[in-house]
């Protein structure tokens, strides 16, 4: 619970289904399956009430050792409704259908395929949303990286340097790239933008291991790299 006794939800959408990396929820990675690395650090977020599933794959959940009841009832697996089902999806329909069925004040939505986020990482997330939403001054909060690097447009055109006057990239202006690792909302805010994030968010930046997201095959190894050393015991840097 944050703010309270107001009570806070967190979404993990899940699809059987993945494009680019083989039934990738559900691969064993560094000895367990990947969508277990962050269920395992929500369910041990004291601040985290309740753990939404929302899915097409019960039956995999299932073959896994996964079911409703688990984590002493802190997971409930819904579902997913045939018309929100497919790679084409708005993420903002599955999270809307959520919302719409589970009654919640704040939602954490987050994926599977982040798996290195850590329990003292969403803490700080929590506090920062909790007290600047206190104080209305945000309605949500979405996670970044931040970059401060020479970019350019596809065409080769310079975006934020010039290239005959070359400054030390710790000096250009910092860009933030959201990078899909958390998102915090209330129910208000995503009822007035249909959206994760709102009209006033925060943009929190998190640690650069923390951030690996497994997009493509690249991303898995480099993942399953970090997670054998989490497995053993280290602690990852934050920088």
């Amino acid at each position: 619970m944050i703010n309270g006794s107001k009570r806070l939800t967190a979404l993990l959408p899940m699809k059987a289904h993945s494009a680019r990396v083989t039934s990738k929820n559900f691969r064993m990675i560094a000895g367990k399956p990947l969508f277990r690395w962050i269920l395992d650090t929500l369910c041990a977020t004291e601040e985290i009430d309740l753990v939404v599933i929302n899915t097409d794959a019960r039956e995999i959940l299932a073959a896994n050792g996964l079911k409703t009841g688990d984590y002493a009832g802190k997971v409930m697996i819904r579902d997913r409704k045939p018309e929100i089902c497919g790679d084409f999806v708005s993420m903002n329909l599955v999270l809307a259908d959520d919302i719409m069925n589970v009654p919640s004040d704040y939602y954490l939505m987050t994926h599977t395929t982040n798996p290195l986020l850590s329990v003292a990482t969403i803490g700080k997330m929590i506090a920062a949303f909790s007290a600047s939403e206190a104080k209305r001054t945000a309605d949500s909060l979405f996670t970044v990286t931040r970059r401060q690097t020479r970019f350019y447009t596809p065409e080769g055109a310079p975006i934020n340097h010039d290239p005959k006057n070359l400054i030390r990239t710790q000096d250009l202006p910092p860009y933030m790239e959201e990078n899909s690792v958390c998102y915090l909302f209330t129910r208000d805010s995503f009822a007035k933008t249909d959206a994760r994030i709102g009209d006033r968010p925060i943009l929190f930046e998190t640690p650069r291991l923390e951030s690996v997201d497994i997009d493509e095959k690249s991303d898995w190894f480099m993942a399953e790299s970090l997670l054998m050393r989490v497995a053993a015991g280290e602690t990852l840097p934050e920088d």
